[in-house]
């Protein structure tokens, strides 16, 4: 990539970053991929803590490794406050989705750019393009 070119930028949903605990994950290689600025809703960090006992169990990791993986996750993930993208959330809230979803949507049109989210149901809706990991790694690998 040459100095000129800018990283592709992408909003990154929860369960993209749950892969990211998994050292057997090819997802960890598209999430530290260097052409790439990645950004997610900072509540984010709340919902992976929320779910950390299921992510130490699924993927075998010690309460240690979580923590570690976790602050590691810090330096890929831009976390972004709720604050710096509120006034988008009035554009999607006709949109019938997850209600957790919709943070992720109004980040996407703020930073205009796409989402990476492997539900299908959000590639359904208009308002912001919605790629999967496939799609991501077709487009950076």
């Amino acid at each position: 990539m040459s100095e000129r070119e800018e990283k592709m930028k992408l909003v990154v949903d929860t369960n993209v970053l749950f892969s990211y605990f998994n050292k057997k994950s090819k997802t960890i290689e598209l999430l530290t991929n260097q052409n790439m600025q990645l950004f997610s809703p900072k509540y984010t960090i709340k919902e992976l803590k929320k779910y950390k006992e299921d992510i130490k169990k699924k993927f075998s990791i010690s309460e240690k490794s979580f923590k570690e993986i976790l602050r590691d996750l810090n330096n890929v993930i831009n976390f972004i406050d709720e604050e710096d993208y509120r006034k988008e959330t009035s554009k999607i809230n006709e949109i019938t989705i997850d209600e957790k979803d919709k943070d992720f949507l109004a980040l996407s049109i703020k930073l205009d750019c796409p989402l990476w989210s492997n539900d299908k149901l959000l590639k359904l809706q208009e308002k912001s393009t919605v790629l999967n990991t496939f799609e991501v790694a077709e487009l950076i690998l």
